[in-house]
């Protein structure tokens, strides 16, 4: 079976990453600067050529290849040649060779008919009248161009940069040459010491690289090595593992993102854990209640039959109520199932205040109108809405009022519910909207527990909250308050509508 090979750790790929960029890097600049410095050297070293033969420029074809002496010749002549001066080809270069010495790293010979005449006495620099071929391929050149000739050529010696000047005269027979050269290898020698320094130091300048590119790569790994530690230890026993966050940068960005998540993850399981217990706890009485009734009934006893055939009834019918809400509440929750739209606060209000009405054992009224538009689902507000008037009903004596009313400002839209009930105590009111959760724990009044729990989820899927107050002489008001849409319009304030007065007898 082939084995899968080992994968490259992303800490080596980008340090393998740094180090390429900066070797690319280093060379090009190395390159560069080689290329710079060696032109820099060849163009001095053709300048000091034509410079240190100027006083030949009444030889044949040098005038338009002669150049004035540069300031970084080396090699001095007495006085300017001139050719008419001399009787012949052969004392004229005599006299140039003896005149125009050599410097250091220079040599210069005087060919006369092909074959080397003359070389300087005072050998300050090197001696080429030894090299035949050198020798041979400048008299050729020249030959054939009949004209001054620089070149390079690689001898015994080295690589030699050459300047060839013919020299003729009238009625003399003789072509003569006149030779000088500098070697090259010698005038580079700087230039090849400094790129081998600059090598050496480029070679010690990419292990420091890597040395530090090799932890700092490390370091900021690091919280993903974290990331990958913590995330294999993590069980649905155990959510409680968290990645350290340090520094401001992606990486602890990345570090908080995650830490975020698995903050909401295991809030996740928790609240599952405690709807499974709270389903557990709540189905269990009405279980109890139909199967101690079946085992104690009579069944030869038709009342005590038709009872318990109530009672099992009205206990399956309570646990088909629960499982409605349950399943209600886990849609809201899950943010299934809604119509987002622009909504008219008031047609909202005014369509609960006419479905508050037919509540019974209850005096309803339409307390405020907001007038504007909020961002969000106008069944699920409308479903929040009538909750909280249930649960005022349900909690509030018969025939007290009840207020409903709704405002508008420039920053959220309350929907709220006020009665005039026994109210909720400050200490309690951080449990009445958990699951199967009341506040004085009463179940009297029916119900599975559930309603202030969906009221408080739909608000949250709106971006808001579900709060509660004390009202004024005595009771509740339950206010649901929804951010309006970001860049929607300032709306005015809300009107007061206290004449809208809704009232419906009570019905046995």
């Amino acid at each position: 079976m082939e084995r899968t090979p080992k994968p490259i750790s992303a800490r080596t790929r980008i340090l393998g990453a740094i180090l390429a960029v900066a070797c690319v890097g280093l060379a090009v600049v190395g390159g560069v600067t080689f290329v710079v410095q060696r032109e820099r050297v060849l163009a001095d070293v053709d300048a000091r050529l034509h410079a240190q033969v100027a006083s030949l420029r009444t030889v044949a074809g040098s005038s338009q290849d002669a150049v004035k002496p540069g300031a970084n010749g080396t090699t001095t002549a007495t006085e300017d040649l001139d050719i008419d001066d001399y009787t012949s080809v052969a004392d004229y270069l005599h006299a140039a060779v003896a005149r125009l010495v050599p410097a250091r790293n220079e040599g210069s010979v005087a060919v006369v008919d092909g074959e080397a005449r003359y070389r300087p006495e005072t050998l300050s620099g090197f001696d080429i009248s030894g090299d035949s071929a050198l020798i041979t391929r400048a008299v050729s050149e020249t030959r054939a161009a009949k004209a001054t000739v620089v070149g390079t050529a690689v001898t015994d010696q080295g690589s030699l940069r050459y300047i060839a000047i013919p020299v003729s005269m009238t009625g003399d027979p003789d072509q003569g040459v006149y030779i000088r050269a500098v070697n090259l290898d010698v005038e580079l020698q700087p230039v090849t010491t400094s790129v081998i320094t600059y090598a050496i130091a480029a070679a010690a300048m990419l292990a420091a690289i890597g040395l530090v590119g090799w932890f700092v790569a490390g370091r900021l790994l690091s919280p993903i090595r974290h990331l990958r530690d913590t995330a294999d230890s993590i069980t649905l026993a155990d959510l409680g593992a968290r990645i350290p966050a340090q520094g401001n940068d992606d990486i602890s960005d990345l570090t908080r993102t995650v830490n975020s998540m698995l903050d909401r993850l295991e809030g996740s399981v928790d609240v599952q854990r405690q709807l499974l217990d709270d389903v557990r706890h709540e189905l269990k009485t009405p279980i109890t209640i139909v199967r101690g009734h079946l085992e104690m009934m009579d069944v030869s006893d038709v009342q005590d039959v038709e009872t318990t055939r109530e009672i099992g009834l009205a206990e399956l019918d309570r646990m088909t109520r629960l499982v409605e809400d349950i399943d209600l509440l886990a849609t809201v929750e899950g943010g299934e199932q809604f119509t987002m739209g622009d909504i008219d606060v008031a047609q909202l209000t005014r369509r609960v205040g006419e479905l508050v009405a037919v509540i019974p054992d209850h005096t309803w009224s339409i307390e405020a109108i907001g007038e504007g538009t909020v961002y969000g689902d106008p069944d699920r507000l409308l479903q929040a809405w009538l909750q909280l008037a249930d649960n005022a009903k349900k909690y509030t004596p018969v025939d007290t009022p009840v207020e409903i009313g709704s405002e508008v400002d420039a920053d959220a839209v309350r929907l709220w519910v006020r009665d005039h009930g026994p109210g909720v105590p400050a200490a309690l009111r951080h449990r009445i909207f958990r699951r199967f959760d009341r506040a004085h724990g009463k179940r009297t009044v029916g119900g599975s527990g559930l309603g202030l729990a969906i009221v408080e989820a739909i608000a949250k899927a709106h971006g808001g909250a579900c709060t509660v107050t004390d009202t004024p002489g005595g009771g509740a008001t339950f206010t649901i308050e929804v951010p309006l849409r970001v860049g929607a319009a300032e709306l005015p304030a809300p009107v007061r509508a206290g004449d809208v007065v809704m009232q419906r007898e009570a019905s046995g």
